[in-house]
């Protein structure tokens, strides 16, 4: 017997949660089928959410919510010992870089989530997937689930890329990274402190409780994923990259895996997306890779929402067209990370190093630097003939009746700004609050422009009902 759904997301980790969330809230009907049971595990990999994410976050009425659970705000980030990438220079409400778990921001997304109408199945593992007549039938052990779409959001080792026949193609970059969390007798001055020398790698964070995050890599310590770990071979990662171990004890947990980048060639296929791990995986220096699973799911629950209530269905091939590339430039840039880190050889360690420091001492390449990590300054193209600010991420501003620009975006609203129109589908600012440029802007749900121009109504309404459909 096969359970229908409008839309079909497979994987209850951040990035699914969240599209599911949005899709709940814009009255799509949502099923999440999760292989892992209702006790998930409280290890995880990811321990940073960026500005962008919190600003995305915030668009949903969720960033103060996360923000509670703690954690360190950390308005810079110091990169091997010689430069400092200083985010309180970030124009965004969230100058820093947010230390905490990922499994807290699971739990803002499952909360959510449920409250919103999604229905989430745990313990149903994926073991195949077939489309036909613009439907999608997903296999579980328990049984079929048919929906209009399906999104994997199932991680590196995606059932659902396996089942489209996706190709991953990429390579491994590091094997036996090692991670743990501890307490520290002698914490460094700074965090996250980073080095990278001796065949060595290490990264250490404080939680902004009394754990600190470790991550160590050691050339000369390599072993599967399933080897058992010691604490002491993290120990000797980190005196070999920073003459010291910082006094590590008490861990409450460590793990062992290797890290890929690969990236699928494209993140859709027929009436399947995919999302997060499933289309791209990367080393985690910079901490990108939730963060940028969150902002695939911001971008393409949107448009999955518009589209079944009417919009233009070609508006779906934005998304690999819009994410597509972001996913490639985080690859480089924390492959860029990563192999720095690891030199093996000190003179090109130290050159390299050099060089970076250099360079990231220059305003421009620094501010850019600074965009690509935390996410601010990530933007997408604009066609031919449009304005330029198309594509490009909305500051939050404050609107006429005293709110602010992400708050009107809550619930998946379309925001027009300084039209003298009103417009059902959005919230019309006075235009002398809200741009001093006079420049019409509709934003979009995930706070990006999607239109820029005079006051012409007729075309709002075009660009309203072909990317909005019926509100």
């Amino acid at each position: 017997m096969s359970t229908q759904a409008e839309v079909i997301v497979v994987g209850a980790g951040p990035t699914g949660l969240l599209l599911a969330g949005d899709l709940a809230e814009a009255g799509v009907s949502v099923l999440v089928l999760e292989g892992r049971g209702a006790d998930l595990s409280n290890l995880s990999r990811a321990f940073g959410v960026h500005a962008r994410t919190l600003e995305e976050f915030d668009a949903r009425g969720l960033a103060e919510e996360l923000i509670a659970y703690g954690g360190a705000q950390l308005p810079g980030i110091r990169l091997f010992n010689r430069v400092t990438l200083h985010l309180a220079d970030l124009e965004t409400r969230f100058p820093y870089l947010l230390m905490t778990p990922q499994y807290n921001v699971e739990e803002v997304l499952r909360r959510r989530a449920l409250a919103a109408g999604a229905s989430i199945r745990y313990d149903h593992k994926v073991t195949g997937l077939d489309q036909a007549d613009g439907r999608v039938t997903v296999h579980t052990v328990q049984g079929d689930y048919t929906a209009r779409y399906a999104v994997g959001a199932d991680g590196v080792k995606s059932a659902v890329r396996q089942a489209i026949g996706m190709p991953y193609p990429g390579e491994a970059v590091l094997k036996s990274i090692m991670l743990a969390d501890v307490k520290l007798t002698d914490p460094p001055p700074e965090s996250p402190a980073i080095q990278g020398i001796n065949g060595a790698f290490c990264f250490v964070a404080a939680f902004g409780d009394e754990y600190w995050r470790i991550f160590a890599w050691n050339s000369a310590d390599q072993k599967s994923d399933d080897a058992p770990i010691e604490l002491e071979e993290i120990k000797e990662a980190a005196r070999l990259a920073f003459g010291t171990d910082f006094g590590m004890h008490s861990p409450r947990w460590i793990s062992r895996f290797h890290s890929d980048e690969r990236q699928v060639p494209n993140y859709r296929d027929g009436s399947v997306f995919l999302a997060g791990d499933a289309a791209h995986c990367h080393s985690p220096a910079g901490g990108q890779g939730m963060n940028t699973g969150l902002q695939d799911a911001a971008n393409l629950s949107w448009k999955l929402a518009a589209v079944l209530r009417g919009a233009d269905p070609a508006l779906l091939d934005t998304y690999n067209a819009e994410r597509h590339p972001v996913g490639k430039a985080v690859l480089r840039s924390s492959g860029a990370i990563i192999r720095l880190a690891t030199e093996r050889s000190k003179i090109k360690a130290a050159i390299g190093g050099l060089a970076a420091a250099t360079a990231l001492h220059i305003k421009p390449i620094e501010a850019k630097a600074m965009g690509m990590i935390s996410g601010v300054g990530i933007h997408y193209g604009h066609d031919k003939g449009e304005d330029q600010l198309v594509g490009h991420r909305a500051n939050d501003i404050a609107l006429a009746d005293g709110t602010r620009l992400y708050e009107a975006l809550r619930g998946g609203k379309f925001v027009v700004l300084d039209s003298a129109e009103s417009y059902a589908a959005g919230f019309v600012a006075d235009a002398d609050s809200a741009a001093p440029d006079g420049t019409v802007k509709i934003v979009r749900p995930d706070a990006y422009i999607g239109w820029a121009g005079e006051d012409d109504p007729a075309a709002i309404r075009a660009y309203l009902e072909s990317h909005a459909g019926k509100s």
